[in-house]
């Protein structure tokens, strides 16, 4: 078996004792001995993935965080929603994940009067042909950037929702494929609420994981100002073509998650509708949103299985957007860093396998 640290004997830990065997060498030794029996790679894909990385790192440096988490949006198959303060890097992720997949990249400027048919297509009459011809809208992309997606109007925001949830469009009685690969990056502005319209639980169920990018490090800010360089997405190369991501993403649908590892997942799905702190928990689609990303993450460190740590670090980026706060049941949305710590604590004590 390939499940790393499963007993049947299990006990309740918090995030200091999670940490402390993190730290334990005999943890380290038995991980590293079942990893070099257990993760078997095919010959290209590890060093695919891993130049990938370095790829979009390239464009977006001082953030390996935020850009491991981007990659696992797009091998899970998910979107991405980005929300940070204007300027740190949520355009230059978008750009440089379409140009390293080698994909076509469509960006919406998203705003109040923007319409449905400004993002999906409209029908247009042809008179030398005297029928209606379908004009694509940006939606048809390998990537699409919904910039400032919080400032259109519900019902822009609604004709998304099958897009990203079944990867296909219907418009005037037909329906049409969405290109494959297909990942939206979604960006908003949690400082500034003024012309906005907060999205609703149906649509942020629709995205994988919520990340923030943050600011750079100083000494990659201070080495930008020297430079002056504002466009670094030119100089990141093409690593894939959508044909070989796609591929790799097959591959993530046979990264093996141990029924001890699904257990402790739907616990903590159950723990958030359980909570006295929630009056929304997540849904069986988090549940298996946060099982895709589990093996999306496994992948691109090089397993082929899941472990508990793929499924610990991701409950809060996977989660926390899709919860509600007892305390804001009046229909305001809680801020990020609430629905954040509430997660955080429910993680931190539902029993891990050991």
């Amino acid at each position: 078996m390939h499940s790393c640290r499963i007993d049947r004997a299990r006990r309740p830990v918090n995030d200091s004792c999670w940490e402390g065997r993190r730290s334990c060498p005999f943890f380290h030794a038995t991980l590293a001995s079942m990893t070099a029996a257990a993760a078997v790679q095919p010959e290209e894909q590890l060093p695919v993935l891993q130049k990938l990385r370095q790829a979009v790192e390239c464009a977006l440096e001082g953030k390996p965080e935020a850009v491991e988490l981007a990659l696992v949006a797009l091998l899970a198959r998910g979107h991405l929603l980005v929300e940070d303060v204007p300027g740190v890097g949520k355009t230059t992720l978008a750009r440089a994940l379409a140009r390293a997949v080698g994909g076509e990249l469509r960006r919406v400027q998203f705003t109040s009067d923007l319409m449905p048919s400004d993002v999906l297509g409209v029908s247009v009459y042809d008179q030398r042909s005297a029928e209606f011809v379908l004009r694509q809208g940006p939606i048809f992309a390998n990537v699409v950037l919904a910039d400032e997606i919080n400032r259109a109007s519900p019902r822009t925001q609604s004709a998304l929702l099958e897009a990203m949830n079944e990867g296909q469009v219907s418009l005037d009685g037909q329906t049409i494929p969405l290109p494959d690969p297909f990942l939206v990056i979604a960006t908003q502005n949690p400082q500034d609420f003024a012309g906005t319209f907060p999205l609703p639980e149906s649509q942020l169920d629709r995205f994988l994981l919520r990340i923030r990018l943050g600011y750079a490090p100083p000494d990659v800010e201070i080495r930008l100002i020297i430079e002056g360089k504002l466009d670094t997405v030119q100089d990141v190369p093409v690593v894939l073509d959508p044909a070989r991501l796609v591929a790799l993403q097959r591959e993530v649908d046979r990264v093996k998650l141990d029924q001890a590892l699904a257990v402790y997942l739907h616990q903590l799905i159950q723990a958030t509708r359980l909570a006295p702190s929630l009056s929304l928990g997540t849904s069986t689609r988090a549940a298996i949103s946060l099982a895709k990303a589990a093996r999306a993450q496994a992948l691109l460190r090089g397993r082929t299985y899941c472990i508990a740590d793929d499924i610990h670090d991701l409950a809060v980026p996977v989660l926390a957007h899709r919860v509600r706060l007892a305390s804001h049941a009046d229909g305001f949305a809680p801020t990020r860093d609430e629905a954040e710590a509430a997660v955080r604590e429910i993680v931190a004590r539902i029993p891990v396998p050991l």
